[in-house]
């Protein structure tokens, strides 16, 4: 599997992966209405391919926490046929690393504090994602001290 940035002419692809990944109602998350209308962070966004097939991807989105600039982590997915390969960590792993290469200094995420938490991820309290996320699930990385408030879209 080879890892590369994510091109405009994957889009489709990538999107059929998600919908294969996720529940059919995985737009109505509150998550996508920070992600409406605004353009992921194209240099961040990967693809793992083998064989010219799309086996993983993760995207990130621009956002801000109060007064705070931070990206948002996901979707991530891995196709059930390359699960176990290790994809989804190093999808995670060289987006982290892009991400503190362009100077991000926190990501958000909604996840598995279990999973997530060997990347650096932990709970953040007083970040509030929009309802009805449960706070249990909201993980950041990295800079987070003194950070609070709503989780709003990157343009408002």
């Amino acid at each position: 599997m080879k890892l590369d940035v994510e091109h405009a002419d994957d889009a489709w692809e990538v999107e059929a992966l998600f919908d294969h990944c996720f529940a059919p109602g995985r737009t109505a998350l509150s998550s996508y209405r920070l992600r409406d209308g605004i353009p992921p962070a194209r240099d961040l966004c990967l693809v793992a391919r083998a064989d010219g097939t799309i086996g993983g991807a993760v995207r990130f989105w621009p956002i801000r926490v109060g007064d705070h600039e931070a990206m948002l982590l996901g979707p991530i997915a891995v196709h059930p046929t390359r699960q176990g390969e290790g994809l989804g960590a190093a999808l995670i792993c060289e987006g982290q690393e892009r991400a503190r290469a362009a100077g991000v200094e926190r990501i958000l995420l909604v996840g598995d504090a279990p999973y997530y938490g060997r990347f650096g991820f932990a709970r953040l309290n007083g970040v509030e994602m929009p309802p009805p996320t449960n706070p249990e699930r909201v993980l950041g990385c990295w800079d987070w001290d003194g950070v609070t408030g709503p989780v709003r879209r990157a343009a408002d």
